[in-house]
């Protein structure tokens, strides 16, 4: 499917505030564009791209005084089939995990491991290690927590998810990336477009959305705890330890958002 997608976000300030931005497709995805991908600002401003150690493409720009509108949209071809199911994975031995996959195995800003710990040893400690125990857990999150948007704050980690039992799509992504990791399960949080195309009627506002790979059988799997079942049409944007790694946009000054856009649907238009 060639899936059309992009944004166009806005920010005042009274000053000029430098921005680092992770809101191009992620550099694996780059081989799937179909037309150009380019960030656009209002006023045009310098800006310039370097990709960092998790594989993100990462902007540098700095927000004029009285603000400014970043904006993107391209085509990008997509398998669209739904997530990967591999109920006969089984969790990799510690002792065997590649160098580079043990940094997902600690805690993290907001995966507090060590606060988590003995409630994830009493919930999950008689699954088989593996596809059966990251599914208990996805499980178990997805019960857990009240998706509510007016509940989400920068500050909320996967155990104030967890006591709160109400959050947004990232806090999801964060108690089951704690509670695997918990487990010996490596876990990364990842965050893309994920639009309604796949579901019979439309959901809600389209916005950026988190999800989690789990690392089982030397594959990274990809899981979902806000929805509980494979989705097709994601969009990888960014990926990290938490969203510390992979969050849209870092200010170092005082801004305000004051439009945010997001749309995802299927290109119908010939290229």
């Amino acid at each position: 499917m060639l899936i059309r997608a992009g944004y166009d976000i806005a920010f005042e300030t009274t000053q000029a505030v430098p921005m680092l931005a992770n809101l191009s497709i992620h550099s694996s995805r780059n081989k799937d564009l179909r037309t150009a991908q380019r960030i656009m600002t209002t006023p045009d401003v310098p800006i310039y791209d370097y990709v960092d150690s998790f594989g993100n493409v990462c902007t540098r720009l700095t927000i004029p005084a009285g603000g400014i509108t970043i904006s993107c949209g391209f085509v990008i071809e997509d398998p669209f089939t739904p997530d990967a199911v591999n109920p006969a994975a089984r969790a990799t031995p510690v002792e065997a995990l590649p160098d580079d996959v043990m940094l997902y195995l600690l805690g993290s800003r907001y995966c507090e491991t060590d606060r988590l710990s003995d409630a994830a040893w009493a919930l999950f400690g008689s699954y088989a290690p593996g596809w059966e125990m990251v599914q208990a857990i996805v499980a178990y999150a997805h019960e857990r927590i009240r998706f509510d948007y007016q509940t989400a704050r920068p500050t909320k980690t996967a155990w104030d998810a967890h006591e709160e039992r109400q959050g947004v799509c990232r806090d999801f992504a964060h108690l089951a990336i704690t509670l695997c990791r918990c487990m010996n399960i490596p876990a990364r949080y990842c965050t893309g477009y994920m639009g309604d195309m796949d579901l019979p009627a439309v959901v809600g506002e389209m916005d950026f959305s988190a999800w989690f790979d789990a690392y089982l059988d030397g594959t990274w799997y990809t899981f979902d705890a806000r929805h509980n079942y494979p989705r097709a049409g994601r969009i990888l944007m960014a990926r990290g330890r938490d969203a510390t790694d992979a969050a849209l946009t870092n200010t170092f000054g005082p801004v305000v958002l004051t439009r945010f856009d997001v749309y995802t649907d299927e290109n119908r238009v010939p290229l």
